[in-house]
């Protein structure tokens, strides 16, 4: 894990946690990468080592979230989007290659959009293209057949550190593929006291953004994009089940051809190791340098 600077950014209501990786160079390219729904900053950290300080990487707590829980609502993608914006703004590098993993795709796309001066080409990892809710499930049927078993673990509480450690390393997508750098990430995400510590995710921002997925604004970002995207899609699930977030039919079905995104598949990877193994780490590297002209 290489080292990184914390630094604070000024949104509206208070100021946003960001983590900052510098690069090796005075000048060199920025780019802002943006995280999943109960996820933090650090989940950047394989990606920040594997660009070995190519570009200066800013990873953002988004609202609700690890340092930037503290932060009050209004939540929702649009909130993020325009956090974002502040972010790109702060660094004053003019516009700046935007990335995005799983709701933080949603963001970005969003995000260039709203603040087309702040955003050059963009890269969506595992999300941003998304499909239609259906009509038959309430608010919190949603949620649940969004991320489940994510949304429960916001409710429990955990012992100590060591606790919480046990209980990712037997999730199924970090069975084969745990790191320190992994292990960094989850701490980030643990606030409180033994013995009963528990997640920095506000539930109120969760459950607000999970829904806020399925808002027209968001579904049809992609569709509006001044820039271009590519999207890296991971081969498999949530839960390193076969079938992942998106797969060539389901893709074929969201129709991109009338859009500027470029769908590549990652193989062999799932919904997390995609942005934390190093197999997708080194993919999203190689396209954020290229991206940004590095």
């Amino acid at each position: 894990m290489i080292a990184y600077e914390e630094v604070r950014v000024p949104v509206a209501d208070g100021e946003l946690a960001a983590l900052r990786w510098p690069a090796r160079e005075p000048g060199a390219p920025v780019v802002v990468a943006l995280h999943g729904i109960t996820a933090n900053a650090l989940s950047w950290g394989p990606v920040a080592r594997l660009l070995d300080g190519r570009v200066t990487l800013v990873a953002p707590d988004l609202r609700g979230r690890a340092g930037s829980s503290a932060l009050p609502g209004p939540y929702g993608i649009a909130a993020h989007a325009d956090d974002a914006a502040a972010v790109a703004a702060a660094l004053g590098s003019g516009r700046v290659v935007l990335a995005g993993h799983s709701m933080g795709a949603f963001v970005a796309a969003l995000a260039a959009v709203r603040h087309p001066e702040r955003f050059g080409p963009l890269l969506l990892v595992d999300g941003g293209i998304g499909f239609p809710a259906p009509t038959h499930l309430s608010p919190d049927e949603l949620m649940t057949a969004v991320i489940g078993p994510a949304m429960d673990r916001l409710s429990m509480t955990f012992a100590d550190r060591a606790a919480y450690r046990s209980f990712w390393q037997a999730h199924p997508a970090f069975a084969d593929s745990w790191s320190d750098e992994v292990d960094a990430y989850i701490q980030r995400d643990l606030t409180g006291d033994e013995p009963a510590m528990r997640s920095t995710c506000r539930i109120e921002a969760v459950r607000t953004d999970g829904i806020g997925l399925f808002d027209e604004e968001v579904l049809t970002a992609v569709r509006k994009l001044p820039v271009p995207a590519t999207l890296l899609w991971a081969q498999r699930g949530l839960m390193d089940e076969e079938q992942g977030l998106y797969d060539e039919a389901r893709l074929a079905a969201a129709d991109l051809g009338g859009t500027r995104v470029t769908p590549v598949a990652v193989r062999d990877v799932n919904h997390y190791t995609v942005l934390t193994g190093d197999a997708g780490g080194k993919e999203i590297a190689r396209r954020l340098v290229d991206l940004s002209g590095a």
